[in-house]
Parts: structure tokens; C-alpha cells; sequence
């Protein structure tokens, strides 16, 4: 009898990394129908990842050993790992195991102990994140061309979490005649943001047109910075107080999110809402590689030249200060087919 397609994709970095690696779920169940795909994930992004029905398991890595590591992938049986991000412990464990087809990259020191490798060094930040991880689908005989109108995240907010929101938005008095946006201003230090002053001067064009309803979010520890950007009434702090899957229903109650480069924005073009998205210039974060995965973004970056872009000289220069907040708004209301 014919081993079972058994495939576990590792992604155990930040939010916005495990959302352009969902679509892989779906693009190998539809070449192998038999197939069963698992993932291996941080226990902070595990909630996201189980509202894809493509995956049919889940696991975390946060409080296994190496042996406890090891003992799992020989249990499972896996005939394919693909390292979408690569973990010297986890590659020596696949490799240990005896995984048939252990994918990765090539370019590390580790990576002698792959028997199938993609040699392309991401950080020139050539094509989109969600493109090599699709790459990495050749080793298994899927040649699969991702456009933003061909793949799906499979993101499907729970309905308890819908009712939780649309709790918390009744008992803060939210608008109902008026549309949603959301405000992420923080990015863990993903990218360089937009100062606050930028924000502080966008909020409050939105808050004085009172066209919209604002809701900033962000993590427990953005819940101070978050609180500075309150310079009105209409505007509600939710920052430090949803879990991720309640985020993920917010996110789809709104029809705009505006943040820098940092998961939500990946959560809301998987959601298939309109974005408005911060990004510095240099290859790194650049939004050529890290942007939206969709048709309903505007993107800004610094107006200022620059030559040679690093993020040293990003944040020397205060580049992501020359984005003009006049133009945001105009192009806010515009997407949203609001008059100025």
C-alpha cells in the first residue's frame, strides 16, 4: 500500500510570516487531493493558523526539547518537511528522523543536512515573501505561479470571536452608519514606522471629518503609544486587550487598516480589505517583498531621495517623516469613495 502524502511546513517566526505561508496549504491540496498537511508554528501564531481549513494539524515548538522534537516527526511519519524558515534544530531533526524529502534553502551552514534546496538569498528582496515560499513547492513537483487574484489565506474568523467584537463595539458606542478603520501604528521592530507625530496628524484629519469610526490596536506592550494617538473622542484604544483571533474578526468588521509593515496588514489583505501601508525604501523591508499581498493597498515611503538605502541611514535621515499625511488622507477618502 502506497505511503500516504504526509507534509509539514515549518514557519516558527512573527504573524506576518506565517500568514504568506497559509496559501502553501491549500496550492498542495489541490495537486495532491490525498494529501495531509500539518504545521509547525510559535504558540502565539497557533490560533491563526488553525482558522486555515487546508491544515489539518498543528503543532508548536515553544517547550520541546530537541529528543521531544525529534520524537514528533518520527511519530508522524512525515514523507515531506519543507522549512520555509529554517531552524538549525529542526533541520537536524528532520534530518535524524529520517524525513524522505527534508526542502529548504541552501545558503546555510546547516543546510547540508537538506537533500532538496532552493538557492536564492531572500534579503535582496528580488520577488514577495509569499513567492519563495512558494518556490520552495518545485522540490515537490508543484510549479505554481501565486498572483494576488489566485491565492487563498483560508482565514475564517470564528464566530465566537464575531460576537465578542461586535460586543465590544455596542457596549464602546461605535457607529454602525459609519465605516471602520483600523490604526496599527507599532511593528514590533519588524520595519521602521511612521513616527507617531505622522499618525497623531492622520488621526486627527480623520477624526475631525467625521466620516469614520478609528480603533487603534496593537500589542500589550504598543498599549502606551497606542494611547498617545487618542487625541479624540471618536477614537477607541483596543490595544493590549484582543487575542489574535479576536483581532482577525475586528479586522474583517473594518473596511480599512493603516499601519506600518507588520502582521495586520497581512491579516487584512488575507481578510481581502483595503490597506494603507508605511514602508521604508531599503530591500529588506522594502514592500516589493514584504508589502500587502493584494490589489486593495496604497503604499507610501519617504519622498526624500535616497542613494544607497540602508536602514541605518533610514533612520539617520528620519525618512519615514517625509510622508506627506495630506496625501494619506486624500487617498483614505478616496478608496473609501468618501468626499473631502
Amino acid at each position: 500500500m502506497k505511503k500516504k502524502n504526509k507534509i509539514l511546513i515549518v514557519r516558527t517566526d512573527r504573524i506576518g510570516d506565517v500568514v504568506l505561508t497559509l496559501p502553501l496549504a491549500k496550492i498542495i491540496k489541490g495537486h495532491y487531493t490525498d494529501s495531509e498537511v500539518h504545521f509547525l508554528v510559535r504558540d502565539y501564531t497557533k490560533p491563526l493558523v488553525e482558522l486555515n481549513k487546508f491544515i489539518d494539524k498543528v503543532y508548536t515548538i515553544d517547550e520541546l526539547s530537541f529528543l521531544q522534537i525529534l520524537k514528533l516527526l518520527s511519530r508522524e511519519e512525515y514523507t515531506t518537511i519543507i522549512h520555509v524558515y529554517p531552524v538549525s534544530k529542526l533541520v537536524l531533526a528532520s534530518f535524524f528522523a529520517g524525513i524522505k524529502s527534508r526542502i529548504g534553502t541552501g545558503y546555510r551552514l546547516y543546510s547540508f543536512l537538506l537533500n532538496k534546496k532552493i538557492f536564492e538569498h531572500r534579503k535582496t528582496g528580488s520577488r514577495h515573501e509569499l513567492e519563495y515560499n512558494v518556490q520552495l513547492l518545485k522540490e515537490i513537483g508543484i510549479d505554481f505561479n501565486p498572483g494576488v487574484n489566485n491565492v487563498d489565506f483560508s482565514i475564517q474568523p470564528r464566530l465566537e470571536d464575531v460576537k465578542t467584537i461586535d460586543k465590544i463595539l455596542s457596549k464602546k458606542g461605535i457607529n454602525n452608519n459609519l465605516p471602520i478603520i483600523i490604526i496599527h501604528p507599532g511593528s514590533g521592530g519588524s520595519a521602521i514606522d511612521l513616527p507617531l507625530e505622522r499618525f497623531i496628524e492622520l488621526i486627527t484629519k480623520l477624526a475631525q471629518s467625521l466620516k469614520f469610526n478609528i480603533i487603534l490596536t496593537g500589542s500589550k506592550s504598543e498599549k502606551d503609544i497606542c494611547e498617545k494617538l487618542v487625541v479624540d473622542k471618536r477614537v477607541l484604544n483596543l490595544s493590549g486587550s484582543l487575542t489574535l483571533t479576536e483581532l482577525i474578526a475586528l479586522i474583517n468588521r473594518a473596511e480599512m487598516l493603516v499601519a506600518n509593515s507588520t502582521g495586520p496588514i497581512h491579516l487584512a489583505a488575507a481578510l481581502k480589505k483595503q490597506v494603507i501601508g508605511f514602508y521604508p525604501k531599503f530591500n529588506e523591508c522594502s514592500p516589493k517583498r514584504w508589502g500587502p499581498y493584494t490589489d486593495k493597498k496604497s503604499i507610501f515611503q519617504p519622498e526624500m531621495g535616497c542613494i544607497n538605502c540602508s536602514r541605518e541611514q533610514c533612520e539617520r535621515l528620519n525618512c519615514m517623516n517625509s510622508i506627506d499625511i495630506n496625501n494619506v488622507f486624500k487617498t483614505i477618502l478616496n478608496t473609501l469613495n468618501l468626499e473631502n
